[in-house]
């Protein structure tokens, strides 16, 4: 696992050991970010379930402005400050060990672009999305990014956020939501 570009290009991260995190694979990593390539510079970005942290220190290396990085397990909240400080990301980042959802309850900020990669089985995936639209923690044309079993059928929320498109890499599912600006809703 390693960060594919940008400031920290070729760096390798830290894994999580055991079989509780699924990291991302490189090939849908990849994927995923040719699909918002334009839509992370400057940006505040929102890693839930970040596991090792590699989605959000991507988005780090690629120029976002900053990341919030949040996963209940305590070993992977350490793994992904060890990876911000070989990285040199730590000041642009905060990492919240705690409940994904109930940071989701009490957060104040907007994010721009997030990244929610739970595990496939339960329904974490969708009841952080109602979470999220319910709260409208997106900024206008904000973009959220989740991954999923290629099968599991996501939920569509209620305006001002849209689902986008689908992608399909083998096993995985990239599916994207944009919140809608003021002037584009119907």
């Amino acid at each position: 696992m390693r960060v594919i570009t940008g400031t920290a290009r070729g760096r390798k991260l830290k894994d999580l050991p055991g079989l509780d995190t699924r990291p991302t694979t490189d090939k849908v990593k990849e994927a995923m970010y040719s699909i918002v390539q334009f839509d992370v510079e400057g940006r505040r970005v929102l890693d839930l379930f970040a596991g090792t942290g590699q989605l959000g220190i991507e988005a780090l290396s690629r120029g976002a402005s900053g990341c919030v990085f949040v996963d209940q397990n305590r070993e992977a909240a350490r793994v992904v400050r060890e990876n911000l400080e070989h990285t040199g990301f730590t000041n642009q980042a905060r990492v919240v060990q705690g409940d994904s959802l109930s940071f989701l309850t009490s957060c104040r900020e907007k994010f721009s672009l997030a990244f929610l990669d739970p595990p496939y089985s339960g329904e974490l995936l969708e009841k952080a999305l109602n979470r999220m639209a319910e709260i409208d923690i997106m900024t206008e044309n904000g973009i959220i990014v989740c991954e999923s079993a290629f099968d599991k059928i996501l939920p569509q929320l209620p305006p001002p956020y849209e689902m986008g498109r689908e992608y399909r890499y083998g096993k995985i599912k990239v599916t994207l939501y944009h919140r809608r600006p003021e002037e584009a809703r119907p």
